[in-house]
């Protein structure tokens, strides 16, 4: 018997081996297995074949050839409008995609970034033209699509399928009061630029007004995902159940970097070709911003939320129509006003005061239909009904 055997420690010995390796085991056991991603074949399927949209990347091509080639404003408009859409419902999917990837708070960065970029980049080629009225049409435009019309919708067909719907009725009083905030920064610079004849006072106080909005915006990105996500959450019928495998960090950063780029020509194609179509065929500028420019970037996202309202998940709805709203208010309305400082175009929030009175009284309308928690068809066919009487307003100016 040797002196350690002697001694008892051979046996302490042999005992601590045994814990540690059945400690080892129990990892191996608990741990996660490696994530598995999407094969090739998967990922083709994912970006090219899950929406009917799709089958208008066949126009992306012509509409990026089409002003080289001196084609008529007409068909530079029309090819580019028809090739944005399918991209946007792309850049959404990739966007998604890398932020489920990268962690929660970068996550929502990278949604409230690339989620509006299709609205950022045309923002930007019409300043760049000049397009002040274009511009304000369009943002203005795509807060009161997403309130009245997809909302609407979503109430409509969703209340036809079922006779009462329930949403969170926190989160939808949390965006409502966000955008009656939002409303009342336009409201302001409106107001200073009738009752002051001092010049460039409006500009000045818009250019303040996006400095806090933009603050406000950080804010409540860390009340969203930090300090008040069960405001947020939306329900899960067994989502996980055959849920697809995620597409590899890498190849959804690359899709994202060229569907952007491709986005970006698509988008001063069809900028420049606005003023064509306001002479040749009697447009309005206020109705191409307002109406024709927030279909191009919302189409998809609006058919998502209409399908998932007829599933009865409204929580998931409302997040599309309100939370799109909310980013348009706090995010790209005081990116603008920032972009146009920087290369030095006057772009205000002087939105007149038809604009102004109009996106009042839809935040109030929308605010009191949400704050029950409860929707049906009717409010659907009111609020559809609204946005109607706004197109036909701009239409007519």
């Amino acid at each position: 018997m040797s002196k350690d055997e002697r001694n008892g420690y051979a046996p302490l010995q042999h005992k601590k081996d045994k814990e540690a390796k059945d400690q080892e085991a129990q990892k191996a056991l608990t741990a996660e297995p490696p994530k598995k991603y999407a094969d090739f074949a998967a990922c083709c399927r994912k970006f090219l074949l899950d929406s009917a949209l799709n089958v208008l990347l066949l126009t992306v091509p012509f509409g990026i050839l089409a002003p080289r080639l001196e084609w008529s404003d007409q068909a530079i408009f029309s090819l580019n409008f028809l090739a944005i859409l399918p991209m946007a419902k792309m850049l959404g999917t990739a966007t998604e995609e890398l932020a489920d990837s990268v962690g929660e708070t970068l996550g929502g960065l990278l949604n409230a970034s690339f989620g509006n970029a299709v609205e950022m980049l045309l923002s930007v080629f019409a300043l760049k033209k000049g397009l002040v009225t274009v511009v304000q049409g369009s943002l203005l435009g795509s807060v009161l699509s997403n309130l009245l019309l997809v909302l609407g919708m979503c109430f409509f067909f969703g209340g036809i399928k079922y006779h009462k719907q329930k949403y969170n009725a926190d989160g939808a009083r949390v965006q409502s009061n966000l955008l009656l905030l939002s409303v009342l920064a336009m409201v302001i610079p409106s107001l200073v630029g009738v009752v002051s004849s001092e010049e460039g006072i409006s500009l000045q106080m818009s250019r303040g007004a996006a400095i806090i909005m933009g603050v406000l915006y950080g804010l409540y990105l860390i009340f969203q995902l930090r300090t008040h996500k069960d405001y947020f959450e939306t329900e899960n019928d067994g989502g996980e159940e055959g849920a697809e495998e995620p597409v590899h960090p890498f190849v959804a950063a690359v899709l994202l970097m060229f569907i952007t780029l491709a986005v970006g020509v698509c988008s001063e194609g069809l900028v420049n070709s606005v003023e064509g179509i306001t002479k040749n065929m009697g447009i309005s500028e206020h109705f191409i911003g307002v109406i024709l420019l927030p279909i191009v970037g919302n189409a998809a996202e609006h058919l998502t939320a209409v399908d998932v309202a007829m599933k009865n998940k409204m929580d998931l709805s409302l997040g599309v129509a309100l939370g799109s709203s909310s980013q348009i208010a706090l995010l790209v309305v005081p990116f603008t006003v920032l972009a146009g400082w920087a290369i030095g175009v006057p772009m205000d929030l002087n939105f007149r005061p038809l604009g102004t009175g109009i996106l009042l009284v839809t935040v109030l309308i929308v605010g009191s239909v949400t704050s029950d928690g409860e929707s049906n068809w009717l409010e659907g066919a009111m609020l559809i009904a609204a946005y109607i009487m706004v197109g036909l307003t701009f239409w007519t100016m």
